[in-house]
């Protein structure tokens, strides 16, 4: 099947995907310049997020157009910008980062080529991250005299621990997608041309299960790692009675005394 495409507003740098089966894909299409975050793509990045989400996606993949993934912040429009114009393009950046870190559908990343400083946040937002294999991915702001300033300080550690993310960004030097799937920072790297597909495998897998259950998993694994052991077991409980109590759960059964694939809508308490 092929994808229904619908562009952002024009030069956004941003095209949104429909994959059918509840898939949405974003791309960063400013291949000429590797991807890089200029103002007006930033914007529209959060837009198309929170459209994935208004229009109830049950995936979210964010991939980019070209050799790289997204080269970062776009330095060349940093260097034009007065203090005042910097910050508020970093806090923009920001608030896309966060805003896919919030949605509560599955959210990948697709590294297809260099994921480096804003790029390699953008990555480290989603839940699951998959890369080519020679794909290059770093947090490099060390190298231009800055520091990861769009939560990469915060989520790398949570994703490989402190040793590995302060070499990573005290050295600014990048690695390959290979060895960022040794260390974790990626669930799997394959080589460059098996990459969509095996992504779309992975997607069409996530988008038949249940948008409950799914949110509901994210939820408490997030907002667990926050809370002490105790406190994080006693919100799963409350949770279970939830989905206990929820249509997708009733279909569930249904499906498996049946014999069938479960038809999942997304529904909640009975």
């Amino acid at each position: 099947m092929q994808p229904d495409t619908q562009t952002k507003p024009a030069d956004s740098g941003i095209v949104v995907e429909q994959s059918g089966a509840g898939i949405v894909q974003i791309r960063l299409n400013r291949p000429e310049r590797l991807n890089a975050l200029g103002m007006d793509m930033v914007e529209a990045l959060q837009a198309a997020i929170a459209d994935a989400i208004a229009d109830r996606a049950r995936v979210l993949l964010v991939r980019g157009t070209g050799r790289a993934f997204c080269a970062g912040a776009d330095l060349k429009a940093r260097g034009t910008m007065d203090q005042a114009t910097r910050v508020r393009h970093n806090r923009a950046i920001n608030s896309a980062v966060d805003a896919l870190a919030a949605a509560p559908m599955t959210t990948i990343c697709v590294i297809n080529g260099l994921a480096m400083g804003g790029g390699c946040e953008i990555a480290l937002a989603c839940d699951l991250r998959y890369a080519a294999e020679d794909a290059q991915i770093g947090l490099t702001e060390a190298r231009i005299g800055a520091i990861p300033g769009a939560g990469g300080t915060q989520r790398m550690p949570r994703v490989i621990g402190t040793s590995r993310a302060l070499e990573l960004m005290l050295t600014g030097e990048p690695i390959t997608g290979k060895r960022a799937e040794e260390i974790g920072l990626v669930n799997g790297a394959v080589a460059a041309d098996k990459l969509d597909a095996h992504v779309m495998r992975i997607a069409t897998v996530l988008a038949s299960r249940s948008p409950t259950g799914a949110q509901t998993i994210k939820r408490l694994v997030y907002r667990g790692l926050e809370m002490a052991l105790a406190d994080a077991l006693a919100q799963e409980g409350l949770a279970l009675r939830e989905i206990l109590a929820s249509s997708d759960y009733a279909e569930g059964l249904a499906a498996f005394a049946e014999k069938r694939q479960p038809r999942f809508t997304g529904g909640t308490a009975t």
